[in-house]
């Protein structure tokens, strides 16, 4: 899938994200079926969901296809590129491109837990092979 929001430059909001994850899960799906699976959690109403994914179609980063009287939805990125993206704008911002002094903060602020301190201690060694 291509990383059309990268090029656009466009950025995906909090509560956009939470109906694009609900499409990364399963698609394609109908608004009905995304409000579903988050209106009650975020007491959204049906008319929420349509005008995010609205905003999700114009940000070119969701595609409709009719089915019937109503349209299906599925997202135009991976959620791993998505989310490479936000992770790399995250670093360039906060810590000048460099990923030791995030590192670093999540270990002064007892952020990371022994598991993820084994977790990130075996991609290094993954990445140094």
């Amino acid at each position: 899938m291509a990383k059309r929001n990268q090029a656009r430059g466009e950025r995906i909001s909090e509560a956009e994200h939470a109906v694009m994850e609900v499409l990364w899960d399963k698609n394609p799906i109908s608004a009905a079926e995304v409000c579903d699976a988050v209106c009650a959690q975020r007491d959204w109403s049906i008319p929420t969901v349509k005008t995010l994914l609205s905003r999700l179609v114009q940000k070119d980063v969701v595609a409709t296809e009719p089915q019937g009287r109503k349209f299906l939805y599925r997202p135009l990125i991976e959620r791993a590129d998505y989310v490479g993206g936000e992770s790399r704008r995250l670093v360039d911002r906060l810590f000048g491109g460099r990923a030791a002094p995030l590192f670093a903060q999540l270990a002064e602020s007892e952020a990371l837990t022994d598991d993820d301190l084994s977790e990130i201690e075996a991609l290094l060694r993954e990445m140094r092979k």
